[in-house]
């Protein structure tokens, strides 16, 4: 791990394989179960669009891949992080239908980390492609709403 921030990537998939906890749903219902599955399929076509999009370039560091180009164009004109967004997306679905407490605290820490671990990217993004990522820093919301470089 050249990159102390890389540790963000191995809380991520800790965090992630928590959300796999068994247990009994302390809550059910059909609405609730078509909402969640609502969720879970929006996170994973937005995750997927976005996997898709970076195609060789992909990597789970914060550092983007030597020799990568921006991309700007598709789902990455909605969002700088549709991976993550769909991992937000897709596993709030996932502890809706489980309806574990425990699940919603895991889920509250993923959130943390994956925003810490786009706030950090998006500073190697900078070094990486300059002013090319912060004019589209300006235009384009971090996950949702944020846009600029903080």
């Amino acid at each position: 791990m050249r990159d102390r921030a890389n540790w963000l990537v191995l809380a991520q998939f800790l965090l992630l394989a928590l959300l796999l906890l068994p247990g009994d749903p302390m809550w059910s219902a059909p609405w609730i179960t078509v909402l969640a599955a609502l969720l879970v399929i929006d996170g994973i076509v937005l995750a997927v669009a976005g996997f898709a999009a970076l195609g060789r370039d992909l990597v789970v560091w914060v550092a983007p891949k030597e020799g990568a180009t921006l991309r700007t164009t598709g789902v990455y004109r909605l969002t700088r992080n549709p991976i993550y967004l769909g991992l937000i997306v897709g596993t709030a679905g996932w502890v809706l239908w489980r309806g574990r407490f425990e699940l919603i605290v895991v889920w509250l820490l993923l959130v943390t980390v994956l925003v810490v671990k786009a706030r950090v990217e998006q500073h190697r993004l900078v070094d990486a492609f300059g002013d090319e990522y912060r004019e589209y820093a300006a235009q384009t919301p971090l996950l949702l709403f944020r846009r600029g470089i903080r």
